[in-house]
């Protein structure tokens, strides 16, 4: 689910389009409860997928990969284990995999199981705050080649 907290932030780093991120997290939670109510009415839930996608599209917002691994990219229908997905554990080339398949449009979506894989937005380089400032230079390591290092030395020797 998409998730804002906007109680913690500034006014500063207040979220841009926070209204949109709440329409979105009120489709997908939409879509979750047509399905739970009655999951022969998949056709609801995936209109609201669809509309929730071309939203995020339209406004160039970010979904969050949760969300996005639990919608299927060809017929938008709302991915639920044993409602209209099925979910397989499978062993390729001694690498463990997850395999989704949709059972509207059959497409399959494999997932690595890897403890240790991050996604890119789970990394601390990702991070906003660990971004440098557009004012600020980004530090660069002072760390130099040894001939670079010799090199500099024997020019200030020679010029003092």
């Amino acid at each position: 689910m998409i998730q804002i907290d906007a109680s913690h932030m500034t006014m500063s780093t207040q979220v841009k389009d926070k209204e949109a991120f709440q329409r979105l997290n009120f489709l997908y939670q939409a879509a979750h409860c047509v399905l739970a109510k009655n999951p022969e009415n998949i056709e609801l839930a995936r209109f609201y997928c669809y509309t929730e996608r071309t939203i995020s599209k339209r406004l160039v917002l970010r979904r969050d990969p949760s969300v996005k691994r639990t919608v299927c990219k060809r017929c938008h229908c709302l991915l639920l284990p044993g409602v209209t997905s099925t979910v397989r554990q499978r062993k390729n080339r001694g690498q463990r995999r997850t395999v989704v398949r949709c059972l509207s449009c059959g497409l399959t979506k494999p997932f690595v199981n890897n403890p240790k894989y991050k996604l890119w937005s789970e990394q601390p380089e990702a991070l906003l705050e660990n971004q440098p400032k557009k004012d600020e230079k980004p530090v660069v390591s002072q760390k130099k080649p040894k001939e670079k290092r010799d090199a500099q030395e024997k020019c200030d020797a020679k010029q003092s």
